[in-house]
């Protein structure tokens, strides 16, 4: 079973068709193992952005402060305080 064929739909600016299938086929040799590399990578960089932006809201927090403040955003209060509380830096949803 392999990737489904792009959709026929196109927003402005996207790939023709062809460009498109070349992309797919393109993603299809890539091995398996490479992809998922690909896909943690990503995950580590949209952290990586959302703490960026973390900070420029809370310049005087610190790092841990930031973490808490990511985890908090990324679970939802609820999982968050699940997981963290009782753990150094936890802060309790006001």
């Amino acid at each position: 079973m392999g990737m489904a064929e792009p959709q026929a739909r196109y927003e402005k600016g996207d790939m023709s068709r062809d460009e498109r299938r070349a992309q797919y086929e393109f993603y299809r040799q890539i091995p398996p193992g490479q992809k998922l590399r690909m896909v943690f990578d990503l995950y580590d960089m949209n952290r990586d952005l959302e703490m960026a932006g973390l900070r420029i809201q809370h310049p005087d927090a610190t790092e841990e402060e930031i973490r808490h403040l990511w985890a908090r955003q990324h679970l939802g209060d609820d999982l968050y305080e699940q997981v963290y509380a009782g753990r150094a830096g936890f802060q309790p949803s006001k």
